[in-house]
C-alpha cells in the first residue's frame, strides 16, 4: 500500500464518506453564487456537497470497486430515510429535500453515475460517454432548475451545458484519471481510429493522434455549448438566468483554452481573468 492509499484509509470507521486525494485546483463554474436567491443557496450547496462527497468515494484509489458501491448504496439508503450519521452529506441532502419538497430523483441519478465510475473504466464511443453524462452531469442542472420551479422545457439546453462541462473536465483531468484510477473517458473507438491506445495518456505531451482525438471531442462539445446558449433566455428566474449565462461563457472560454493547451503537459484551467470576464459578459447577457 502506498503512503497516499494509507492516508486515504485513515478516517473514522463509522463514516462511509472518504476523501479521494484527487486535487480540486479550481471549479469551472460558480456553485450557488450570489446570483442565486439567498434562500436557495443552502440547498444548492447541500446538493453540491452530496455529489462531491459521493464523487470522492468513486475516485478513491484506496477502495475496491465493491467497497465504493457499498458506500454509495449506504448514501442512497440514508437519502431515502434510513437513520444514521455515517454520511453527513446524505443526511443534509435528505433534510434539504424535505424542506424544498423535491424528490430524490436527481440525487439517485448522480449516485448511479458514481457506481459506474467505481466499476467502468472505458467508454466505447461518444454515445456511450453521453449516456454516462446523462447521470453524472445532467442531474446537477436539473436539480437547480427544479429548485427554482423552472419548466422542464429548459432541461434540454441545461443537459447540453452540463454535459459540455463534464467533457471539458474529463479532458482537463485525462492524465490524472488514467494514472491514478486507470479510468479513461476518451472514447476507445476514437483512439483506435488514430492507431493509439490509452497508454498514450502516460506520455509527457500529446502525440498528433491524441491531439486529433481531443480536437474531435472539442468539436462535439462546441455543439453542446451552442445548444446551451438557449438556456439563459428560457429561464424565468433572473438570478438563475444570469448564473447560467455566466456558466455558458465559462464553458466557451475553457473550450478555447483546451484548443490551445495540452492537458498532458499541464492541467489546462480557467484564470481569474476568465472568471471576471465571464461574470461581466454573463451579466450583460442575462437580462431578457
Amino acid at each position: 500500500m502506498t503512503a497516499e492509499q494509507a492516508a486515504l484509509r485513515e478516517q473514522p470507521a463509522s463514516s462511509v464518506e472518504t476523501p479521494s486525494g484527487k486535487s480540486r485546483d479550481a471549479e469551472n463554474f460558480p456553485v450557488g453564487s450570489f446570483l442565486i436567491r439567498r434562500e436557495l443557496r443552502p440547498h444548492v450547496h447541500a446538493f453540491y456537497r452530496f455529489a462531491r462527497n459521493a464523487d470522492d468515494i468513486a475516485d478513491n484509489p484506496a477502495l475496491t470497486p465493491d467497497d465504493k458501491v457499498r458506500r454509495l448504496d449506504r448514501m442512497a439508503a440514508i437519502l431515502d430515510g434510513d437513520p444514521g450519521a455515517d454520511s453527513p452529506a446524505a443526511s443534509a441532502m435528505r433534510k434539504s429535500l424535505i424542506e424544498t419538497g423535491l424528490s430524490a430523483e436527481h440525487c439517485h441519478d448522480v449516485l448511479r453515475a458514481f457506481r459506474l465510475d467505481a466499476t467502468k473504466l472505458r467508454y466505447r464511443d461518444w454515445d456511450d460517454l453521453m449516456a454516462y453524462c446523462r447521470y453524472s452531469a445532467s442531474p446537477v442542472g436539473r436539480q437547480l432548475l427544479d429548485l427554482h420551479c423552472e419548466s422542464r422545457t429548459t432541461w434540454a439546453a441545461s443537459d447540453a451545458l452540463c454535459s459540455a462541462l463534464q467533457v471539458l473536465n474529463h479532458l482537463q483531468d485525462c492524465t490524472e484519471d488514467y494514472r491514478r484510477l486507470d479510468r479513461v473517458y476518451l472514447p476507445v473507438n476514437e483512439l483506435a481510429a488514430e492507431g493509439i491506445g490509452v497508454d498514450a495518456l502516460a506520455a509527457p505531451i500529446s502525440c498528433s493522434g491524441l491531439r486529433r482525438v481531443f480536437d474531435r471531442m472539442l468539436d462535439r462539445t462546441h455543439m453542446l455549448v451552442e445548444t446551451a446558449r438557449d438556456l439563459p433566455r428560457n429561464v424565468t428566474s433572473s438570478g438563475l438566468r444570469w448564473e447560467s449565462a455566466v456558466i455558458v461563457e465559462l464553458a466557451t472560454r475553457l473550450l478555447r483554452r483546451l484548443r490551445r493547451g495540452d492537458p498532458l503537459a499541464a492541467r489546462v484551467k480557467l484564470t481569474r481573468v476568465d472568471f471576471l470576464a465571464a461574470f461581466a459578459i454573463g451579466w450583460s447577457r442575462g437580462p431578457r
